[in-house]
């Protein structure tokens, strides 16, 4: 008859979550066998390596028969088994370990259906975020869609930052199933498939995202439709709430709207002045997503202007500030 069957356990430091192993007492008899003082100090010297009875009896400073009798007692338990046998001095030397790195008992009520873990409170305000890109089973709902990386569109540009959406794919990750169709898409695949009534997140500006250029009648803070004649973008976002513009090229928007295509579907926009400015802009929702969505309140239209900075010196985009 099993004494002692074997689970996961969670920890949650609000940061990573990590597991390992538990194994749950079934007899409370059991349990009562490692609950002597020196039988615990036995089992703690076990949990952190393997050793024989003559190797614990001089490190605690007692009888090596005295350990033979605790080590009795651990291994009727289910707590130590032994993990080697090794030949010392002509005899056989029997190296224990902890038979777990987490011992405990269970009462049988109490377990809650979990979706999804939530860790932090930035956490939350991602899941709210993306609510409508996640169905009710947990499965990602919706196409991440990047520039084409083949001159395209009437600026002839070639996308350079759609690798970014690897980047915040990993994220997403965390709170959603992955789904069964494909959902990375090239701007060029979508409109030639007219496949735009449904939920999206788009990576990349106007210049080298053709569903941001269709779309920035309706976001909130626009980019200037400003061509010239080596095909690149100028003008920045101007924003309208303040009269800003902006015009750096590590200066990007965050933005939600509701899909003009299909009501029913959302579109959040990370797109920047130049790659730079959407890098930012994933490590903003990746990386501060707290500072990102703080004023974020779960309404269809949102937008937050970003803008990059390489704090360590390395000369890349380490860190984000919301300029509104």
């Amino acid at each position: 008859m099993k004494t002692m069957n074997k689970k996961l356990l969670l920890h949650d430091d609000g940061k990573t979550q990590k597991i390992k192993e538990i194994q749950i007492f079934e007899n409370p008899q059991k349990l009562k066998l490692i609950l002597n003082n020196l039988s615990w100090k036995i089992l703690l010297m076990l949990s952190e390596k393997e050793m024989y009875p003559l190797q614990i009896a001089k490190e605690l400073g007692i009888h090596e028969q005295k350990v033979y009798y605790h080590i009795r007692k651990l291994i009727k338990a289910g707590a130590v088994i032994i993990a080697r046998q090794e030949e010392k001095k002509g005899a056989i030397a029997k190296y224990y370990k902890a038979a777990s790195p987490a011992f405990g008992i269970e009462l049988p009520q109490g377990y809650k259906k979990v979706e999804r873990l939530l860790r932090t409170e930035a956490d939350e305000l991602i899941q709210k975020f993306f609510r409508e890109f996640v169905q009710p089973d947990g499965y990602f709902d919706g196409k991440i869609v990047v520039g084409s990386p083949t001159p395209h569109g009437p600026f002839k540009t070639s996308a350079r930052d759609g690798h970014y959406a690897s980047h915040l794919a990993f994220f997403l990750g965390q709170f959603t199933k992955m789904p069964s169709d494909f959902a990375i898409k090239l701007d060029v695949d979508v409109k030639a498939e007219k496949d735009e009534k449904n939920n999206m997140v788009l990576v990349g500006g106007p210049g080298t995202n053709l569903l941001t250029q269709e779309l920035n009648t309706y976001l909130p803070i626009k980019f200037n439709m400003q061509p010239s004649e080596q095909g690149f973008l100028f003008g920045g976002l101007a924003s309208s709430r303040t009269g800003q513009v902006y015009t750096d090229d590590n200066v990007g928007l965050v933005a939600k709207i509701i899909n003009p295509w299909d009501v029913s579907k959302r579109i959040i926009v990370l797109a920047g002045n130049k790659a730079v400015g959407t890098k930012a802009c994933v490590l903003a929702l990746t990386n501060f997503c707290k500072r990102t969505l703080e004023k974020y309140k779960g309404e269809d239209t949102f937008a937050a202007v970003i803008q990059g900075f390489d704090l360590n010196g390395d000369g890349k985009v380490d860190s984000i500030e919301v300029l509104e």
